[in-house]
Protein backbone atom coordinates (compact mmCIF):
# COMPACT_ATOMS: atom_id res chain seq x y z
CA UNK A 1 0.00 0.00 0.00
CA UNK A 2 2.84 2.27 0.76
CA UNK A 3 4.75 2.09 -2.16
CA UNK A 4 1.39 2.43 -4.12
CA UNK A 5 0.42 5.76 -2.54
CA UNK A 6 4.13 7.33 -3.54
CA UNK A 7 3.28 6.26 -6.73
CA UNK A 8 -0.10 7.97 -6.83
CA UNK A 9 1.56 11.33 -5.12
CA UNK A 10 4.23 11.41 -8.13
CA UNK A 11 1.68 10.94 -10.38
CA UNK A 12 -0.19 13.98 -8.74
CA UNK A 13 2.85 16.21 -8.49
CA UNK A 14 4.04 15.56 -11.89
CA UNK A 15 0.49 16.77 -13.54
CA UNK A 16 0.51 19.89 -11.38
CA UNK A 17 3.84 20.22 -13.02
CA UNK A 18 2.84 19.77 -16.26
CA UNK A 19 -0.40 21.77 -16.04
CA UNK A 20 2.22 25.18 -14.38
CA UNK A 21 3.94 25.05 -18.09
CA UNK A 22 3.01 27.98 -20.81
CA UNK A 23 1.20 26.50 -24.20
CA UNK A 24 3.29 25.95 -27.13
CA UNK A 25 2.48 27.91 -29.98
CA UNK A 26 2.45 25.13 -33.24
CA UNK A 27 1.23 26.52 -36.43
CA UNK A 28 -1.41 23.85 -37.56
CA UNK A 29 -1.34 21.91 -40.33
CA UNK A 30 -3.52 23.66 -43.60
CA UNK A 31 -6.92 22.21 -43.81
CA UNK A 32 -6.24 21.59 -47.84
CA UNK A 33 -2.48 20.30 -47.32
CA UNK A 34 -2.39 16.01 -46.79
CA UNK A 35 1.52 16.39 -45.53
CA UNK A 36 1.76 16.76 -41.87
CA UNK A 37 4.12 19.20 -40.50
CA UNK A 38 6.93 18.03 -38.15
CA UNK A 39 5.72 17.66 -34.60
CA UNK A 40 1.59 17.88 -35.47
CA UNK A 41 -0.02 14.83 -34.30
CA UNK A 42 -2.32 12.04 -35.88
CA UNK A 43 -5.63 11.66 -34.30
CA UNK A 44 -8.31 9.56 -35.60
CA UNK A 45 -11.16 10.37 -33.34
CA UNK A 46 -11.31 13.07 -30.74
CA UNK A 47 -10.43 10.60 -27.78
CA UNK A 48 -7.92 8.77 -29.19
CA UNK A 49 -4.78 9.30 -27.76
CA UNK A 50 -2.65 11.49 -29.89
CA UNK A 51 0.81 9.81 -30.99
CA UNK A 52 4.00 11.97 -31.80
CA UNK A 53 5.57 11.95 -35.15
CA UNK A 54 9.18 12.01 -34.27
CA UNK A 55 11.21 14.02 -36.84
CA UNK A 56 13.39 12.12 -37.45
CA UNK A 57 11.13 9.91 -39.59
CA UNK A 58 9.49 13.02 -41.66
CA UNK A 59 11.39 13.38 -45.50
CA UNK A 60 13.02 17.33 -45.14
CA UNK A 61 11.20 20.17 -46.89
CA UNK A 62 11.47 20.65 -50.16
CA UNK A 63 12.07 24.11 -49.50
CA UNK A 64 15.29 23.55 -47.81
CA UNK A 65 17.87 24.30 -50.88
CA UNK A 66 20.98 23.45 -48.26
CA UNK A 67 19.55 19.43 -47.73
CA UNK A 68 17.26 19.03 -50.89
CA UNK A 69 19.31 17.00 -53.90
CA UNK A 70 16.64 18.20 -56.11
CA UNK A 71 17.68 22.08 -55.95
CA UNK A 72 21.25 21.64 -56.05
CA UNK A 73 21.58 23.58 -59.42
CA UNK A 74 18.95 24.59 -60.98
CA UNK A 75 16.23 22.19 -59.16
CA UNK A 76 14.09 24.57 -59.11
CA UNK A 77 13.08 23.24 -62.90
CA UNK A 78 11.88 20.13 -60.94
CA UNK A 79 8.66 21.56 -59.02
CA UNK A 80 6.52 24.35 -58.51
CA UNK A 81 3.80 25.38 -55.29
CA UNK A 82 0.59 26.03 -56.06
CA UNK A 83 -1.01 28.92 -54.52
CA UNK A 84 -2.10 26.46 -51.53
CA UNK A 85 1.93 26.29 -50.65
CA UNK A 86 1.61 22.71 -51.82
CA UNK A 87 4.56 21.47 -53.59
CA UNK A 88 4.13 19.59 -56.83
CA UNK A 89 6.72 17.74 -59.38
CA UNK A 90 6.67 19.78 -62.66
CA UNK A 91 5.40 17.31 -65.55
CA UNK A 92 8.16 16.05 -67.87
CA UNK A 93 8.47 15.21 -71.10
CA UNK A 94 7.03 16.40 -74.95
CA UNK A 95 3.74 17.70 -72.79
CA UNK A 96 5.28 20.09 -71.32
CA UNK A 97 6.48 21.25 -74.35
CA UNK A 98 2.97 21.29 -75.75
CA UNK A 99 1.61 23.65 -72.93
CA UNK A 100 3.99 26.78 -73.70
CA UNK A 101 2.42 28.66 -77.32
CA UNK A 102 5.95 29.83 -78.52
CA UNK A 103 7.74 26.48 -78.76
CA UNK A 104 4.59 24.93 -80.68
CA UNK A 105 4.78 27.81 -82.91
CA UNK A 106 8.51 27.49 -83.31
CA UNK A 107 8.10 23.88 -83.97
CA UNK A 108 5.37 24.20 -86.63
CA UNK A 109 7.56 26.80 -88.56
CA UNK A 110 10.74 25.17 -88.66
CA UNK A 111 8.89 21.73 -89.09
CA UNK A 112 6.71 23.47 -91.67
CA UNK A 113 10.08 24.81 -93.55
CA UNK A 114 11.66 21.24 -93.76
CA UNK A 115 8.78 19.66 -94.67
CA UNK A 116 8.84 22.37 -97.59
CA UNK A 117 12.56 21.84 -98.64
CA UNK A 118 12.48 18.23 -98.51
CA UNK A 119 9.09 17.90 -100.61
CA UNK A 120 10.69 20.38 -103.35
CA UNK A 121 13.87 18.89 -102.86
CA UNK A 122 12.80 15.41 -103.97
CA UNK A 123 9.48 15.72 -105.74
CA UNK A 124 9.64 14.05 -109.70
CA UNK A 125 7.72 13.24 -112.39
CA UNK A 126 6.71 10.10 -113.63
CA UNK A 127 7.53 9.42 -117.27
CA UNK A 128 4.43 8.65 -119.31
CA UNK A 129 2.25 9.71 -117.32
CA UNK A 130 3.69 13.09 -115.64
CA UNK A 131 2.93 12.70 -112.13
CA UNK A 132 4.20 14.39 -109.52
CA UNK A 133 5.63 12.06 -106.53
CA UNK A 134 7.28 12.61 -103.73
CA UNK A 135 9.78 10.05 -103.21
CA UNK A 136 12.64 10.20 -100.28
CA UNK A 137 14.88 6.57 -101.14
CA UNK A 138 17.66 7.88 -103.59
CA UNK A 139 18.35 6.08 -106.61
CA UNK A 140 21.38 4.21 -105.54
CA UNK A 141 19.48 2.97 -102.38
CA UNK A 142 16.51 1.54 -104.73
CA UNK A 143 19.07 0.12 -106.78
CA UNK A 144 20.89 -1.42 -104.31
CA UNK A 145 17.41 -2.39 -102.62
CA UNK A 146 16.47 -4.17 -105.78
CA UNK A 147 19.87 -6.15 -106.25
CA UNK A 148 19.62 -7.53 -102.54
CA UNK A 149 15.87 -8.69 -103.12
CA UNK A 150 17.14 -10.07 -106.44
CA UNK A 151 19.74 -12.03 -104.67
CA UNK A 152 17.29 -13.33 -102.39
CA UNK A 153 14.93 -14.62 -104.60
CA UNK A 154 17.96 -16.23 -107.09
CA UNK A 155 18.85 -17.89 -103.19
CA UNK A 156 15.14 -18.91 -102.12
CA UNK A 157 14.36 -20.53 -106.16
CA UNK A 158 17.30 -21.86 -106.56
CA UNK A 159 16.86 -25.42 -107.92
CA UNK A 160 13.95 -24.21 -109.98
CA UNK A 161 15.55 -21.62 -111.66
CA UNK A 162 15.19 -22.48 -115.17
CA UNK A 163 18.54 -22.40 -117.54
CA UNK A 164 18.92 -19.43 -119.89
CA UNK A 165 19.33 -21.91 -122.60
CA UNK A 166 15.84 -23.18 -121.78
CA UNK A 167 12.93 -22.12 -125.02
CA UNK A 168 11.07 -20.53 -122.25
CA UNK A 169 14.00 -18.43 -120.63
CA UNK A 170 14.80 -17.56 -124.36
CA UNK A 171 11.27 -16.37 -125.27
CA UNK A 172 10.73 -14.50 -122.16
CA UNK A 173 14.44 -12.78 -122.76
CA UNK A 174 13.13 -11.75 -126.16
CA UNK A 175 10.19 -10.48 -124.68
CA UNK A 176 11.91 -8.30 -122.39
CA UNK A 177 14.34 -7.11 -125.15
CA UNK A 178 11.57 -5.72 -126.57
CA UNK A 179 10.14 -4.00 -123.81
CA UNK A 180 13.22 -2.43 -122.87
CA UNK A 181 14.13 -1.38 -126.24
CA UNK A 182 10.74 0.30 -126.49
CA UNK A 183 11.17 1.69 -122.85
CA UNK A 184 14.80 3.18 -124.48
CA UNK A 185 13.04 4.49 -127.83
CA UNK A 186 10.71 6.50 -125.39
CA UNK A 187 13.03 8.00 -123.39
CA UNK A 188 15.52 9.36 -126.12
CA UNK A 189 16.77 7.71 -129.43
CA UNK A 190 20.23 9.16 -128.48
CA UNK A 191 20.36 6.99 -125.38
CA UNK A 192 22.47 3.40 -125.62
CA UNK A 193 21.96 0.99 -123.46
CA UNK A 194 23.41 -2.91 -122.83
CA UNK A 195 21.54 -6.10 -123.65
CA UNK A 196 19.02 -7.63 -121.57
CA UNK A 197 20.70 -9.94 -119.57
CA UNK A 198 19.21 -13.33 -118.68
CA UNK A 199 20.19 -14.45 -115.13
CA UNK A 200 20.99 -18.17 -113.83
CA UNK A 201 20.80 -19.15 -110.16
CA UNK A 202 24.68 -19.08 -110.42
CA UNK A 203 25.29 -15.08 -110.36
CA UNK A 204 25.95 -14.91 -114.12
CA UNK A 205 25.60 -10.73 -114.97
CA UNK A 206 26.10 -8.64 -117.63
CA UNK A 207 27.94 -6.17 -118.02
CA UNK A 208 26.65 -2.18 -117.48
CA UNK A 209 27.10 -0.02 -120.19
CA UNK A 210 27.55 3.68 -119.91
CA UNK A 211 24.35 5.88 -121.20
CA UNK A 212 24.10 9.44 -122.49
CA UNK A 213 20.62 10.52 -123.13
CA UNK A 214 19.16 13.84 -124.49
CA UNK A 215 16.79 14.91 -121.74
CA UNK A 216 15.23 17.49 -124.25
CA UNK A 217 13.50 14.81 -126.35
CA UNK A 218 12.18 13.45 -123.17
CA UNK A 219 8.93 16.44 -123.65
CA UNK A 220 8.93 16.22 -127.84
CA UNK A 221 6.16 14.81 -129.83
CA UNK A 222 7.21 12.86 -132.70
CA UNK A 223 4.99 10.76 -135.18
CA UNK A 224 2.08 10.99 -133.47
CA UNK A 225 -0.29 13.68 -131.44
CA UNK A 226 -0.56 13.49 -127.92
CA UNK A 227 -3.82 12.20 -126.38
CA UNK A 228 -6.37 15.03 -124.72
CA UNK A 229 -9.08 13.44 -123.41
CA UNK A 230 -9.35 11.41 -120.23
CA UNK A 231 -9.62 8.13 -118.81
CA UNK A 232 -13.50 6.68 -118.39
CA UNK A 233 -15.01 7.89 -115.12
CA UNK A 234 -17.29 5.43 -112.95
CA UNK A 235 -16.43 5.61 -109.47
CA UNK A 236 -14.46 8.14 -106.92
CA UNK A 237 -11.74 5.68 -106.01
CA UNK A 238 -10.46 4.14 -109.22
CA UNK A 239 -11.06 7.34 -111.08
CA UNK A 240 -8.29 7.49 -113.39
CA UNK A 241 -8.39 11.39 -115.00
CA UNK A 242 -5.56 12.55 -112.71
CA UNK A 243 -3.31 10.25 -115.76
CA UNK A 244 -4.42 12.53 -118.54
CA UNK A 245 -4.84 15.64 -116.10
CA UNK A 246 -0.79 15.18 -115.13
CA UNK A 247 0.05 15.01 -118.63
CA UNK A 248 -1.70 17.82 -119.93
CA UNK A 249 1.23 20.22 -117.30
CA UNK A 250 3.83 19.27 -119.84
CA UNK A 251 6.38 18.24 -116.94
CA UNK A 252 9.75 17.33 -117.38
CA UNK A 253 9.89 13.34 -116.46
CA UNK A 254 12.66 12.30 -114.09
CA UNK A 255 14.19 9.40 -116.01
CA UNK A 256 17.96 9.32 -114.23
CA UNK A 257 17.06 6.48 -112.27
CA UNK A 258 16.19 4.53 -115.43
CA UNK A 259 20.13 5.51 -116.34
CA UNK A 260 23.22 2.31 -116.62
CA UNK A 261 20.51 -0.28 -115.64
CA UNK A 262 21.67 -3.80 -115.95
CA UNK A 263 18.64 -5.30 -117.14
CA UNK A 264 18.38 -9.21 -116.28
CA UNK A 265 15.65 -11.45 -116.52
CA UNK A 266 14.78 -14.85 -114.98
CA UNK A 267 12.29 -17.53 -115.32
CA UNK A 268 11.15 -19.53 -112.47
CA UNK A 269 9.65 -23.25 -112.67
CA UNK A 270 7.03 -22.28 -110.52
CA UNK A 271 2.90 -22.98 -110.82
CA UNK A 272 2.43 -19.31 -109.30
CA UNK A 273 0.59 -17.14 -111.51
CA UNK A 274 3.17 -14.50 -111.10
CA UNK A 275 5.77 -12.15 -112.42
CA UNK A 276 7.43 -8.29 -110.98
CA UNK A 277 9.86 -6.50 -111.92
CA UNK A 278 12.38 -5.23 -109.02
CA UNK A 279 14.08 -1.96 -109.01
CA UNK A 280 17.51 -1.67 -111.01
CA UNK A 281 15.61 -4.00 -113.88
CA UNK A 282 15.49 -6.79 -112.15
CA UNK A 283 12.54 -9.12 -113.59
CA UNK A 284 11.59 -12.28 -112.69
CA UNK A 285 8.58 -14.70 -114.17
CA UNK A 286 7.19 -17.93 -112.90
CA UNK A 287 6.11 -20.74 -115.64
CA UNK A 288 2.46 -20.67 -113.93
CA UNK A 289 1.93 -17.90 -116.26
CA UNK A 290 2.16 -20.22 -119.41
CA UNK A 291 -0.77 -22.01 -118.70
CA UNK A 292 -3.04 -19.23 -118.89
CA UNK A 293 -1.37 -16.92 -121.47
CA UNK A 294 0.06 -18.49 -124.31
CA UNK A 295 0.84 -15.57 -126.94
CA UNK A 296 3.68 -13.34 -126.90
CA UNK A 297 0.97 -10.39 -126.52
CA UNK A 298 -0.22 -11.76 -123.32
CA UNK A 299 3.34 -11.89 -122.06
CA UNK A 300 4.03 -8.60 -123.09
CA UNK A 301 0.96 -7.38 -121.29
CA UNK A 302 2.22 -8.59 -118.23
CA UNK A 303 5.62 -8.00 -118.35
CA UNK A 304 5.50 -4.34 -119.77
CA UNK A 305 2.90 -4.05 -116.39
CA UNK A 306 5.77 -5.29 -114.43
CA UNK A 307 8.56 -3.00 -116.06
CA UNK A 308 5.83 -0.24 -115.54
CA UNK A 309 5.91 -0.58 -111.51
CA UNK A 310 10.48 0.23 -112.34
CA UNK A 311 9.83 3.15 -114.26
CA UNK A 312 7.31 4.96 -112.63
CA UNK A 313 9.38 3.93 -109.04
CA UNK A 314 6.56 2.73 -107.08
CA UNK A 315 8.84 0.46 -104.66
CA UNK A 316 10.33 3.45 -103.09
CA UNK A 317 7.37 5.64 -103.56
CA UNK A 318 5.53 3.22 -101.15
CA UNK A 319 8.03 3.12 -98.91
CA UNK A 320 8.33 6.96 -98.54
CA UNK A 321 3.92 6.99 -98.44
CA UNK A 322 4.08 4.21 -95.66
CA UNK A 323 6.49 6.12 -93.91
CA UNK A 324 4.07 8.83 -93.52
CA UNK A 325 0.87 6.83 -92.58
CA UNK A 326 3.00 5.52 -90.02
CA UNK A 327 3.56 8.65 -88.49
CA UNK A 328 0.17 9.78 -89.29
CA UNK A 329 -1.10 6.68 -87.11
CA UNK A 330 0.60 7.31 -84.10
CA UNK A 331 -0.63 11.18 -83.99
CA UNK A 332 -3.78 9.63 -84.25
CA UNK A 333 -3.01 6.91 -81.64
CA UNK A 334 -3.32 9.59 -79.03
CA UNK A 335 -7.04 10.41 -79.67
CA UNK A 336 -8.45 7.51 -81.75
CA UNK A 337 -8.83 3.62 -80.99
CA UNK A 338 -5.61 1.84 -82.20
CA UNK A 339 -7.57 -0.87 -84.15
CA UNK A 340 -9.68 2.10 -85.81
CA UNK A 341 -6.52 4.23 -87.19
CA UNK A 342 -5.10 0.94 -88.58
CA UNK A 343 -8.38 -0.32 -90.20
CA UNK A 344 -9.10 3.48 -91.55
CA UNK A 345 -5.28 4.15 -92.97
CA UNK A 346 -5.92 0.85 -94.79
CA UNK A 347 -9.41 0.92 -96.10
CA UNK A 348 -8.89 4.96 -96.91
CA UNK A 349 -4.79 5.58 -97.56
CA UNK A 350 -2.81 2.41 -98.44
CA UNK A 351 -5.59 0.18 -100.87
CA UNK A 352 -6.71 3.16 -102.36
CA UNK A 353 -2.75 4.36 -103.34
CA UNK A 354 -1.58 1.00 -104.74
CA UNK A 355 -4.61 0.76 -106.76
CA UNK A 356 -3.87 3.91 -108.56
CA UNK A 357 -0.46 2.32 -108.94
CA UNK A 358 -1.17 -0.50 -110.68
CA UNK A 359 -3.76 1.37 -113.13
CA UNK A 360 -0.48 3.66 -113.93
CA UNK A 361 1.92 0.76 -114.40
CA UNK A 362 -1.22 -0.18 -116.24
CA UNK A 363 -0.77 2.75 -118.47
CA UNK A 364 2.28 2.31 -119.01
CA UNK A 365 3.28 -0.92 -119.60
CA UNK A 366 -0.06 -0.49 -122.58
CA UNK A 367 1.99 1.97 -124.77
CA UNK A 368 5.27 -0.27 -124.06
CA UNK A 369 4.12 -2.89 -125.78
CA UNK A 370 2.41 -0.98 -128.27
CA UNK A 371 6.11 0.70 -128.65
CA UNK A 372 7.10 -2.81 -128.73
CA UNK A 373 5.49 -3.88 -131.37
CA UNK A 374 2.88 -6.06 -129.46
CA UNK A 375 -1.25 -5.23 -130.45
CA UNK A 376 -2.18 -3.27 -127.07
CA UNK A 377 -6.00 -3.74 -127.67
CA UNK A 378 -4.89 -7.77 -126.25
CA UNK A 379 -4.13 -6.16 -122.84
CA UNK A 380 -7.70 -5.57 -121.89
CA UNK A 381 -8.48 -9.39 -122.30
CA UNK A 382 -5.21 -10.40 -120.54
CA UNK A 383 -6.28 -8.13 -117.44
CA UNK A 384 -9.81 -9.78 -117.63
CA UNK A 385 -8.71 -13.28 -117.62
CA UNK A 386 -6.22 -12.60 -114.78
CA UNK A 387 -8.94 -11.22 -112.34
CA UNK A 388 -10.66 -14.82 -113.37
CA UNK A 389 -7.66 -16.59 -112.47
CA UNK A 390 -7.25 -14.78 -109.08
CA UNK A 391 -10.77 -14.51 -108.38
CA UNK A 392 -12.32 -11.41 -108.83
CA UNK A 393 -14.78 -10.13 -106.82
CA UNK A 394 -17.05 -6.76 -106.32
CA UNK A 395 -15.43 -5.97 -103.03
CA UNK A 396 -11.66 -6.04 -105.01
CA UNK A 397 -11.92 -2.49 -106.40
CA UNK A 398 -12.27 -1.60 -102.46
CA UNK A 399 -10.52 -4.01 -100.14
CA UNK A 400 -7.22 -5.11 -101.98
CA UNK A 401 -4.08 -3.56 -103.15
CA UNK A 402 -5.16 -4.42 -107.33
CA UNK A 403 -8.28 -3.61 -109.11
CA UNK A 404 -10.32 -6.05 -110.24
CA UNK A 405 -9.31 -7.92 -113.51
CA UNK A 406 -12.97 -6.80 -114.96
CA UNK A 407 -12.31 -2.98 -113.91
CA UNK A 408 -8.99 -2.67 -114.93
CA UNK A 409 -10.19 -3.99 -118.91
CA UNK A 410 -12.71 -1.79 -118.83
CA UNK A 411 -10.41 1.25 -117.90
CA UNK A 412 -8.10 0.50 -120.63
CA UNK A 413 -11.10 -0.33 -123.30
CA UNK A 414 -12.83 2.15 -122.61
CA UNK A 415 -9.86 4.97 -122.02
CA UNK A 416 -8.92 7.52 -125.25
CA UNK A 417 -5.48 6.09 -124.13
CA UNK A 418 -6.13 3.06 -126.20
CA UNK A 419 -6.80 5.03 -129.34
CA UNK A 420 -2.74 6.64 -128.52
CA UNK A 421 -1.55 2.74 -128.08
CA UNK A 422 -3.28 1.59 -131.33
CA UNK A 423 -1.64 4.77 -132.95
CA UNK A 424 2.09 4.07 -131.56
CA UNK A 425 1.13 0.34 -132.18
CA UNK A 426 0.53 1.21 -136.14
CA UNK A 427 3.42 3.37 -136.19
CA UNK A 428 6.30 0.60 -135.48
CA UNK A 429 4.24 -1.71 -137.84
CA UNK A 430 4.83 0.06 -140.61
CA UNK A 431 8.82 0.57 -139.94
CA UNK A 432 8.65 4.32 -138.71
CA UNK A 433 8.41 3.65 -134.83
CA UNK A 434 8.34 6.33 -132.34
CA UNK A 435 10.81 8.08 -130.68
CA UNK A 436 10.77 10.03 -127.53
CA UNK A 437 7.14 10.00 -126.75
CA UNK A 438 7.22 10.42 -123.10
Amino acid sequence: MASHRRIHLALNAFRNFISKLPPTRTSAPHPFSRIPRVGSTISAYGNTPKVPILPSLIPRSLGNSDSNPFLGSGGKRFYYVDRYRVQHFRPRGPRRWFQNPRIVLIVVLVGSGVLITVYFGTSETVPYTKRKHFVLISRAMEKRLGEAQFEQVKASFKGKILPPIHPDSIRIRLISQDIIQALQRGLSHEQVWSDIHYASSEGVKGSEAGTHDNLASLTAEKGHQRMEGSWYKEDEVLDDMWVQESRKKGHESSTSHLEGLNWEVLVVNDPVVNAFCLPGGKIVVFTGLFEHFKTDAEIATIIGHEVGHAVARHVPETITKNMWFAIMQLILYQFIMPDLVNTMSTLLLRLPFSRRMEMEADYIGLLLMANAGYDPRKAPTVYERLGKVTGDSALKDYLSTHPSGKKRAQLLAQAKVMEEAVAIYREVRTGRGIEGFL
